[in-house]
């Protein structure tokens, strides 16, 4: 059986198999029911390791094992394989939050904390910075800037980066309103964004820009920031680049522009009234 590689690797990623487990798979999938010496050599794995891989797949919900002399697999149907796998997915994914609450409290958190800041105590101030490649890293390390406001959040966006962010960042952005941080978003406001304008406007402060007034970066406290430095519109999620910068002089002085830019923005629930 020739299956191709790109076929392979992409079976392995969504299921996370390893190499031999998809080839047995695969290859059961193409006779439906059969042992583990034809499988060997169907997908070219050592017979030696056909048995392990089997009673792998057998646990994973891929394959049923049909008793008899010799014994025969038999293929699971591939919709209800994605169902299975999905729930070994959320099963191992409660587990491992789980275990990581679980560590809230503990002396090995408390450990880590304590190198954490040791090792601060070490860093040059200029050194607070870094890039963030790929819009996911961006927004997760935005949302645990987030987290530590105290005063202020300025954010301003693109219309469609509007609505990734509430997607994103909304719970958070929540709680800081209700803690009393000022929390302002400014966005192009269009059609498109309109209802996660409406949304955002429910608990945060949200002006619309005109479409000159390009721009797309967060400020924390005139402390803390995140700026991108490509147009979203030009440049695919996975090569969208960030960049982060601890440092109040830059911080505040973007600050200040974007306060003066704020007083000249349309209030959202007008520019909302124009669509």
């Amino acid at each position: 059986m020739i299956v191709k590689e790109e076929f392979l690797n992409k079976l392995r990623q969504l299921f996370n198999l390893n190499l031999y487990e998809v080839k047995i798979w695969t290859a059961l999938l193409s006779r439906g029911v059969s042992t583990a010496g034809e499988l060997s050599e169907i997908g070219d794995v050592p017979r030696s390791r056909a048995y392990d891989v089997l009673e792998s797949l057998e646990k994973k919900g891929f394959v049923v094992m049909k008793l008899g002399k010799p014994i025969n697999y038999i293929a699971v149907e591939p919709g209800e394989v994605v169902e299975r796998a999905k729930k070994l997915v959320q099963k191992d994914a409660k587990n491992n939050v789980r275990k990581l609450d679980q560590m809230k409290g503990t002396d090995l958190l408390k450990e880590l904390d304590v190198l954490h800041k040791q090792g601060i105590e070490f860093v040059e101030p200029s050194d607070l910075s870094g890039a963030l490649r790929g819009r996911h890293n961006v927004y997760t390390h935005m949302d645990t800037m987030l987290k530590s406001a105290k005063k202020s959040v300025f954010l301003m966006t693109t219309s469609k980066g509007l609505t990734r962010k509430v997607e994103a960042l909304k719970p958070t952005l929540q709680a800081l309103t209700k803690k009393g941080v000022d929390v302002r978003i400014a966005a192009p406001l269009d059609a498109d964004c309109a209802d996660v304008a409406k949304d955002l406007l429910s608990f945060a402060k949200v002006k619309s820009v005109k479409g000159d007034l390009s721009a797309r970066f967060c400020v924390v406290d005139d402390n803390e920031l995140v700026f991108m430095v490509m147009d979203d519109q030009e440049v695919h999620p996975t090569y969208d680049i960030g960049v982060w910068v601890n440092t109040p002089y830059f911080a505040k002085a973007l600050s200040n522009m974007f306060n003066l830019a704020w007083k000249n923005m349309t209030d959202g629930d007008a520019a909302l009234k124009k669509l």
